[in-house]
């Protein structure tokens, strides 16, 4: 097992990091992390009401004000024009974003859809992320970055592992199965993450200055936080509206769950360390669910080239962004 803990993260004075889901869970103890070590840390929540909250406990945690800041704005994953006008605002106030965590998601939820129609664990897990990164590209185009490079860092699951892509039906219109949506939607996560990282090195290996370009100078890194006890799965529980389930999610978090405090180690690991773009970070424990973080490898499904073309060419079409790369 690793060791490393955000206790080795390194200061980020001048900073700026953008966190989903920021006001609960492994985004709220990410949001304590990257501000104590000076970043100005956007929290992109769905709720400004719950995520002023959340600023305001850091801030009495930390004696009354944090070492770096915190910027509370509102961003719902489950509507494109939200993250729209998300993007356009955080561009209006910030030269530059040098970490993006894309964290924020839902989990096993009955079958609904979001604001624009996509099933929503799909549209909210990688759509709505999807659409993010691109929307603020030019803001980590133009950062200085953490070790040389700005961060995407976007959180999957180990239900990345049960997940498989159809392309006839991804917004299963078709079939539902909770559990399977999410899995889907985690490795959507995944195929996406090594996409991006995939087309940055193609466009630095391009980029030899001689027209004007660039290299894009960002990293695409993946994550999970294993088995993690967090208010996700008791959210799972009470949508499904069976009150077992609610008792065996709280004795599955109180009997196998780490605090959110170490699950999130992966994501600051992704976001502050020298690791390589494309790398997939996860807990270095029993069976990759507990412990500090260490570098691994996914599925072979997350890896297939084909299913991230489709995948990439969707989310294009769907959300209506583009990439530069």
């Amino acid at each position: 097992m690793t060791e490393w803990t955000a206790k080795e993260m390194p200061r980020l004075d001048g900073k700026t990091v953008v966190v989903t889901g920021a006001n609960s869970g492994l985004g709220f103890e990410g949001t304590r992390a990257f501000a104590a070590r000076g970043a100005t840390v956007v929290m992109a929540c769905r709720s400004v009401e719950r995520a002023e909250a959340a600023a305001s406990e850091l801030r009495a945690d930390a004696g009354g004000a944090v070492d770096g800041d915190l910027d509370v704005r509102e961003c719902d994953l489950a509507s494109l024009d939200s993250v729209e006008a998300f993007a356009d605002d955080l561009s209006d106030d910030y030269d530059a974003v040098d970490a993006l965590c894309n964290n924020a998601g839902v989990m096993a939820i009955p079958r609904s859809e979001t604001e624009d129609g996509f099933e929503t664990q799909f549209g909210v897990n990688h759509l709505g992320h999807f659409a993010l990164t691109g929307r603020l590209f030019d803001l980590l185009e133009k950062a200085e970055g953490i070790d040389g490079d700005a961060r995407v860092v976007t959180q999957s699951s180990g239900a990345h592992e049960q997940g498989e892509m159809d392309f006839s039906d991804l917004n299963w219109e078709n079939s539902y199965g909770k559990w399977k949506a999410y899995g889907r939607s985690k490795l959507s996560n995944l195929l996406f993450a090594y996409e991006l990282q995939r087309r940055l090195d193609a466009a630095g290996d391009e980029s030899d200055g001689s027209d004007g370009s660039d290299d894009p100078g960002i990293r695409s890194v993946a994550c999970h936080p294993g088995y993690t006890d967090t208010n996700l799965q008791l959210r799972t529980a009470a949508e499904s509206g069976n009150p077992l389930m609610k008792v065996g999610m709280k004795a599955a978090n109180l009997v196998l769950g780490q605090d959110a405090a170490i699950g999130v180690e992966p994501m600051l690991y992704a976001a502050t360390t020298d690791v390589d773009g494309g790398a997939y970070v996860e807990p270095g424990g029993l069976m990759n669910m507990r412990g500090h973080p260490t570098v691994g490898r996914s599925n072979d499904a997350s890896y297939d080239r084909e299913d991230a073309r489709k995948l990439w060419e969707y989310s294009t079409e769907a959300t209506g962004v583009e990439f530069p790369v």
